[in-house]
């Protein structure tokens, strides 16, 4: 399993940005996927955003597309997640995962293997 580290969130206030990384470590295998799923007290995991490593393909949840950017640097095996125009209802901890190989699902959180420690992040005025 890779080891992965997710930095990047805090307090900001609506309409700001925000950028998380997660770095993965350890034994990473190509191609992967991995991306970013999100928990707010009392609800379920939602998927954020996945990128596929090997066919470049990205997949966003509806609540965050044209708003939220995946991105990756594949030499420092790292993902970001530019997130732009940010609301409230964004506020959550947000947990970076991967998989190798990509799961069918890719937005079903139950399928990665490994995860993050995961980072908050918090939308208020």
């Amino acid at each position: 399993e890779d080891k992965l580290v997710e930095s990047g969130g805090g307090l900001v206030r609506p309409g700001d940005s925000l950028l998380l990384s997660c770095a993965a470590s350890g034994r990473v295998s190509f191609p992967y996927c991995m991306g970013w799923f999100r928990q707010a007290p009392g609800k379920e995991r939602e998927g954020v955003a996945i990128i596929d490593t090997s066919r470049r393909l990205e997949t966003y949840g509806d609540s965050v597309k044209g708003r939220f950017t995946i991105s990756k640097d594949n030499a420092k095996n790292t993902v970001y997640l530019e997130m732009n125009n940010l609301k409230p209802e964004d506020s959550a901890m947000y947990y970076c995962a991967s998989r190798s190989p990509c799961p069918n699902e890719r937005m079903t959180g139950a399928l990665y293997k490994s995860w993050g420690q995961g980072t908050q992040v918090t939308v208020s005025t």
